[in-house]
Parts: structure tokens; sequence; C-alpha cells
């Protein structure tokens, strides 16, 4: 009889930990997420913007030649991430492509200019920098005009500027969730185990030697579900670099390892801390009240 009671209370003990752990785990791995978009929040954004084009138009007498050295002294400017040269027959395909085959055909000649599509770093998108780029570009004898989007370079400052703010705050918010919802757990199952403080508190136990155990616990329990959700952090990395190896690319190595240190740290803190108080609390409440 005593064996079988024994092993239920051992089952509910391991079923009551291993609910707590996934729980936790499953508030790591939300926060982690919004971490691994927060801290690379700023490589996407440069990733879109080093990706819009420039393109520099020639004047119809330029020649081939000319054009391309332009092209290669472009590479050379301390704004300029890549430059890339556009001959007539590349740019003819791509109007084509365009519209269509049979376009040069209401032309006496091809129309198509030589050009250079220039792609800039990303802390000179910016149109007080554009401007001043645009104006270099034009006192170049052989250049007609500068051609891009300015519009769309706006748009993706300032849409970029709030989603880091949002991120930033959305971080900052399930972090403080995050901190409700597992000091919670941590207290159902500290607060299950109130008669066994008072006993060890009736023994004359004291307060440091009654928190040790449930704090060695509590580390324990914030480390594997730390570990559970950084795994889950990789496995999801793992396709994110097999099927969308592009987006994977812009991703700071450094910064997704330090962010899925930070889950762990952040579990077994939040844990340890939990239980700091909760068992404190518990050791202060006098016997009449340890039955509600």
């Amino acid at each position: 009889m005593r064996k079988r009671e024994k092993g239920i209370i051992l089952r509910r003990l391991i079923q009551s930990y291993i609910s707590s752990v996934i729980s936790i785990s499953l508030v790591l791995l939300i926060v982690g997420l919004i971490g691994i978009l927060a801290v690379n929040a700023g490589a996407v954004s440069d990733y879109f913007r080093e990706n819009i084009r420039l393109s520099v138009i020639f004047e119809s007498g330029t020649t081939e030649e000319r054009a391309m050295q332009f092209s290669q002294e472009l590479t050379s400017n301390v704004f300029v991430k890549k430059a890339e040269y556009i001959s007539r027959e590349r740019g003819t395909k791509e109007m084509e492509e365009l519209l269509g085959s049979d376009f040069l055909n209401v032309f006496d000649f091809n129309p198509v200019p030589l050009s250079v599509d220039i792609y800039l770093k990303a802390d000179y998108l910016k149109s007080d920098s554009l401007d001043l780029i645009e104006s270099r570009l034009m006192e170049k004898p052989d250049v007609k005009e500068v051609v891009y989007q300015k519009s769309l370079i706006d748009l993706i400052n300032n849409n970029m500027e709030r989603i880091s703010l949002i991120l930033a705050i959305l971080l900052a918010l399930l972090l403080f969730v995050s901190f409700v919802l597992i000091n919670n757990t941590v207290r159902l199952n500290v607060y299950a185990k109130r008669f066994t403080i008072k006993t060890m508190k009736l023994v004359g136990a004291k307060r440091s030697f009654i928190r040790k155990p449930f704090l060695k616990r509590a580390a324990l329990q914030g480390l594997v579900s730390g570990v559970i959700s950084s795994s889950f952090l990789l496995l999801m990395l793992y396709f994110v670099k097999r099927d969308l190896n592009e987006l994977y690319i812009i991703l700071d190595v450094r910064l997704l390892l330090a962010v899925l240190v930070a889950v762990v740290a952040t579990g077994v803190l939040i844990c340890v801390i939990s239980t700091y108080f909760v068992v404190n609390r518990l050791v202060a409440v006098s016997a009449d009240k340890i039955y509600y």
C-alpha cells in the first residue's frame, strides 16, 4: 500500500515538474523569437536598404569604355556597396522582358542607353545623403540623369524605424508577461510544498537552509526550460538557413548566440528570483494561515 502511495506521489511530482518545464519553455520560446527579431531588426533594415537600386544613365554619345571606367571608379567611393555596369545589349534584353520583344520596332535606332546600377551602403540611404550623392554624380560630364525611387526609400526608412520600436516595446511586454507567468508556475510548485517548509521551520531550520534546496531545484528547472527553448530556436534557425538562406545570411550569428544564452539565463534567473520570494513569504506565514 505504501509503495503504491509512493508511486502515485512520485508520478504526480514528475507530471508537475514536466508540466512546469513545458510551460516555462513555451514562454521562453516566444521571448526568444521576439528577441531574435528585435536584435536583428537593424540587419534586416540594412538588407532592404542596400538592395535599393540607383541607376546612373549616361549621355547617348558616351562610349562603353568611358562608361565601364566610370563604373569601376564608383566602387572606390565610400558610400557605394556595389556598382554594376549595364551594357546596351543587357539593357535591351531587360526592356524586352518588360515591354515585349517588338518594342524596338517603333524606333529607327536602339534607344536603350548605357547605365550603371549602384547599390549604396545602408548608412547613406537617407534623403540628405542621397541628394548629396545625386548632385556629385550629376557633376560628371557623361551622366545624363540619376534615377531612383525616392518615395520607396522614404517608406522603407520610416517603416523600419517603426518596426524596431514596436519590436522593442513588444519584447519588454513579453519579458514582463513571462516573469508573471513563470512566477505563477513557480509559486504553485513551491506552495504545494508549504507543509514541508513549515516542518523545516518548526525543527529550527534557518531561512537560508530552507531556501537552498528550493533555489537549486528552481535553477535546474530554469536551466532545463531554457535549454529546451534554445534547442527549438536552433531548430527553427536551421530550417530558415535551409529554406531561406538569403534571410539567414543577413542575421548576425553573434547576436543569435547572445539571444540563445540570454534565453537560458532568463529562465534560470526568473525561476530563482520567483522561488526566493515565494519561499521567504511562506516561511514568514503563520501556522494558522498556512492552510489557506
